[in-house]
């Protein structure tokens, strides 16, 4: 089953809960967390800070904790105006990976003073020596719910599951074991064409419980050559992409488990439906797109993989030869650098794109004025290089999840392989520049990804 109900932390705020909760006195220690939410269905609670209560502040035993409720009003205060959930996280210094019966007082005092300051959802959570994090949530009528999976996204990715346990063993990558797990979880993929078809299928036939489709094109004959499961009849009809992919999807693994989204990632429809995901995929072939990835990522706490393919050409005398077939697959975590960070993309590249496409005339006169520096053109992508390329980015997120390899996954934040030159080159997380990024976290706040044209509007508002 999907889980409805999640936790998502940054690896950074895990950190210093983790950091103060545990001072190695065996003692309970606490603090609150305040958590944006998503757009969508599926509710997913966003970690956006943590405010320590102070250990003089408490009165601190081995299995149980007292606080003074000055804090929660901070708390209070700090999350009113943007409507954030607030969690009441403790430690369990003993292990239990569970709330006791004192966890359960103590929330019967705390849920309502929360609700009757604001809010629909708030909740508590405890953590234990490990680092692992089991959290519930409440409604006004002090309804309880539990929250089915919280996660990390790290160098490495976290998973922790309400009903397992916090010393489990991570299941062992390529196994049995990491199917089950997978058949629990949501990957989006934008883009489904020459290198996104081909990471869908991989996804669903790995075992993912749930896989977004997005993509707004049709199918035409050109694509024949480098789209999985696409047939001439597929052509004739103009069929949409995602359609046509998640009725192949169908034929092997049952309904429910594709969802085709015929929209443009630049839309609110796609953006809602791509909220809903634990991880997403870039497989895009334009700057904008790769843009609204990014922004995703950074806005709803999703490890992003995005994947690009390029045979750049050059001049031969009067024949033109091939300078390099190519491919790059980016890793990027929520709060690490980001895609913009590392330039895959620029905001003038991306304004040099939109007017290439909406005003050639203009773009043609600033290339000229030397404003706007000559785009590299992308040759038609081929099967063999995209299947290289796809098999890469999904492995690359079986690594995090089920890490395998012998050095740390920090050092691989990059890929990038020539398959002229037969050379594979890795770029640590480290090597890159971190920017400043208030949209960490933002979650479901207007407009979403703080973009204007993603504000909701007057009328569906209503």
């Amino acid at each position: 089953m999907i889980p409805q109900h999640t936790l998502t932390l940054t690896a950074a705020l895990h950190a210093a809960a983790q950091d103060h909760l545990f001072p190695s006195d065996g003692l309970e220690a606490a603090g609150l967390m305040l958590c944006s939410r998503t757009p969508g269905e599926r509710s997913r609670l966003l970690s956006q800070q943590f405010i320590p209560v102070p250990y003089a502040a408490c009165q601190r035993a081995e299995e149980e904790i007292i606080w003074p409720g000055d804090y929660l009003e901070a708390a209070i205060d700090a999350a009113e105006a943007q409507d954030l959930a607030i969690i009441a996280m403790h430690s369990h210094p003993g292990g239990l990976f569970a709330f006791s019966p004192a966890d359960n007082d103590s929330d019967l005092r705390v849920m309502p003073s929360l609700f009757q300051a604001f809010g629909s959802v708030h909740g508590s959570a405890v953590m234990v020596p490990s680092g692992a994090v089991r959290a519930r949530t409440y409604s006004p009528k002090m309804e309880r719910r539990d929250v089915e999976l919280v996660s990390v996204a790290h160098h490495d990715i976290r998973y922790w599951w309400a009903n397992g346990e916090a010393r489990a063993r991570r299941p062992l990558a390529f196994t049995a074991a990491m199917t089950t797990e997978l058949g629990r979880l949501t990957a989006i993929v934008v883009g489904v064409s020459g290198t996104g078809s081909i990471v869908a299928e991989q996804l669903a036939r790995l075992g993912f419980g749930r896989i977004i489709l997005i993509d707004f094109d049709k199918i035409e004959r050109k694509n024949l050559n480098r789209i999985l499961n696409a047939r001439l009849d597929d052509a004739a009809r103009e069929r949409l992409k995602v359609e046509m992919f998640a009725d192949a999807i169908i034929t092997y693994r049952g309904n429910g488990v594709a969802v085709p989204v015929a929209a443009s990632v630049t839309t609110r429809e796609a953006v809602e439906f791509a909220a809903t995901g634990d991880v997403l995929f870039s497989c895009v072939d334009t700057l904008e797109a790769r843009q609204i990835a990014d922004l995703m990522g950074v806005s709803f706490l999703m490890p992003v993989i995005d994947v690009g393919v390029v045979i750049p050409t050059r001049r031969s005398g009067e024949a033109v030869a091939i300078g390099d077939v190519c491919g790059r697959i980016d890793y990027v975590y929520p709060g690490g650098s980001t895609l913009l960070d590392r330039d895959v993309y620029s905001p003038a590249r991306v304004r040099a794109e939109y007017l290439r496409r909406t005003a050639p005339d203009q773009h043609r006169e600033e290339v000229q004025a030397g404003y706007i520096k000559g785009l590299i053109e992308e040759a038609p992508a081929v099967i063999t290089l995209n299947m290289r390329a796809a098999a890469a980015a999904v492995n690359e997120y079986i690594a995090r999840a089920y890490p395998f390899r012998l050095d740390p996954n920090e050092n691989f934040a990059r890929t990038e392989f020539s398959l002229a030159a037969c050379e594979e080159e890795y770029t640590a997380e480290a090597t890159f520049r971190r920017g400043d990024n208030s949209l960490l976290a933002r979650g479901d706040l207007e407009p979403l990804l703080g973009l204007p044209a993603l504000k909701r509007s007057r009328k569906a508002a209503a």
